[in-house]
C-alpha cells in the first residue's frame, strides 16, 4: 500500500494557482504588498496614528501579505523536499500538490509522474526478485533431493535418475537464457538483422522445433503460397516457437492450434489460435509481463518460466510491430502480432 501523500498533510489557501507564470506571480506579490502597505500607512494616519506607527503597522501587514501569497508558490517546493527524502528511504508511495498552473506546477507534476514510474519499477523489481528465486528453487531442490538420495546410497545411479536430473539442469538452463536475452532487449544490445523471408517457412521450422511436445494437440498452418515478410528470421521463429508453445501449453488434449497469416496494410501479420478456456478479460495485457501465469483454468500441467511471452513482445517491438492477444469464438485464445515492411 502507498504511504500518505506528503500533500495530504497541507490544506491551506494557495489564492495564485490561477496564475500561469512564476514572473508574473512574483509581480503580482509586489504590487499586492506595496498596495497593502500603502494602503495601510493612509488607513493609520486617517485613524489619527503617529506617522512612525503607521510605518510599521503597514510594514507589517505587507509581511502578512507576503507570506500568504508567496506560500503557494513555494509549498510544492517543500513538499518535493520533503518527498525526495522521504523515496530517498525507499518510499515510492509520495505525492505532491500539482494544482499550480506555472512552471513550479509543472514541476509538481513531472515529479508526480517519475514517483509513479518509480514505484511501478520497484514493484517490478520486487516481483522479479520473489519470482526468479521462486523458479529456481524448484528445480534446484529436486536437483538437490536426487544427489542427496544417491550420496546416501538411498537410490542407486541409474539412467531415470540421470535423466531426471539433467531435466531439472535443462529448466535451470532455458531459465537463466531468458532471463539474460531480456536483459540485453532492456539494455538495447541486441541487434536484428532486418530481410525478406518466407513465412510458410518460418511457420514450418517453428512447428518442427515444438511439434514433440504438442502431446496430442495437432497443429495446422493456414497459409497462401508465396507470403513474405522483412524481419530478422532467427528471432522471427523464437517468437513462433514461444507464442506457439504457449497455446500448446494451455490447450486441452485433442485440442488444435492454428497458425494464419496475411498481409495488412504497412506489413504483415500472424495469428495463433487455441481452442482452450480463454483468457480474463482484465488478464489479456498481463499476459506478456514476465512471469505472468494464466490463472488455473488454463494451465495445463506445470506450465512454463512466464518469460516467453515478455521475449515475443521485446522481439516484436524491436522490428517496430507490435502484438496482443484476444478473445477467439467461441472460446480460447489468440495471439497477434504484426511486422512492418
Amino acid at each position: 500500500m502507498a504511504s500518505q501523500s506528503v500533500s495530504g498533510r497541507f490544506s491551506r489557501l494557495r489564492p495564485l494557482d490561477w496564475v500561469r507564470s512564476i514572473k508574473v506571480k512574483l509581480g503580482l506579490v509586489v504590487v499586492g504588498s506595496v498596495a497593502v502597505t500603502v494602503g495601510a500607512i493612509y488607513s493609520s494616519v486617517w485613524l489619527g496614528l503617529h506617522a512612525r506607527y503607521a510605518l510599521a503597522i503597514g510594514l507589517v501587514v505587507s509581511l502578512v501579505v507576503i507570506q500568504l501569497l508567496a506560500h503557494g508558490m513555494v509549498l510544492p517546493l517543500r513538499e518535493m523536499v520533503t518527498a525526495t527524502r522521504a523515496m530517498a528511504r525507499g518510499d515510492y508511495g509520495q505525492r505532491v500538490t500539482a494544482t499550480a498552473r506555472d512552471e513550479v506546477g509543472s514541476l509538481a507534476r513531472s515529479f508526480n509522474t517519475m514517483a509513479v514510474r518509480l514505484e511501478e519499477a520497484e514493484r517490478q523489481r520486487r516481483e522479479l526478485v520473489a519470482n526468479v528465486s521462486h523458479e529456481l528453487r524448484t528445480p534446484v531442490a529436486a536437483l538437490r533431493a536426487r544427489l542427496e538420495n544417491l550420496a546416501d546410497g538411498v537410490e542407486d545411479l541409474d539412467g531415470a535418475a540421470v535423466a531426471t536430473m539433467l531435466r531439472a539442469t535443462e529448466r535451470l538452463g532455458r531459465l537463466v537464457d531468458q532471463l539474460l536475452e531480456l536483459a540485453q532487449f532492456e539494455s538495447g544490445t541486441i541487434r536484428i538483422d532486418r530481410q525478406v523471408f518466407t513465412v510458410a517457412e518460418a511457420v514450418d521450422d517453428a512447428i518442427a522445433e515444438i511439434g514433440p511436445a504438442a502431446a496430442g494437440v495437432r497443429i495446422a498452418a493456414e497459409l497462401s503460397d508465396g507470403l513474405t515478410g522483412r524481419g530478422d528470421p532467427e528471432r522471427i521463429h523464437e517468437v513462433l516457437t514461444n507464442v506457439l508453445s504457449n497455446a500448446i501449453r494451455y490447450s486441452p488434449p485433442g485440442g488444435h492450434v492454428t497458425v494464419t497469416a496475411r498481409n495488412v496494410p504497412g506489413g504483415l501479420r500472424i495469428e495463433v489460435s487455441d481452442e482452450g478456456p480463454g483468457v480474463a478479460a482484465q488478464e489479456l495485457e498481463r499476459i506478456f509481463d514476465r512471469f505472468h501465469r494464466a490463472d488455473a483454468a488454463r494451465r495445463r500441467g506445470d506450465g512454463g518460466a512466464g518469460l516467453g511471452l515478455a521475449i515475443a513482445r521485446s522481439i516484436v517491438a524491436l522490428h517496430g510491430g507490435s502484438i496482443w492477444a484476444e478473445p477467439r469464438a467461441p472460446g480460447g485464445l489468440r495471439v497477434v502480432f504484426d511486422l512492418p515492411d
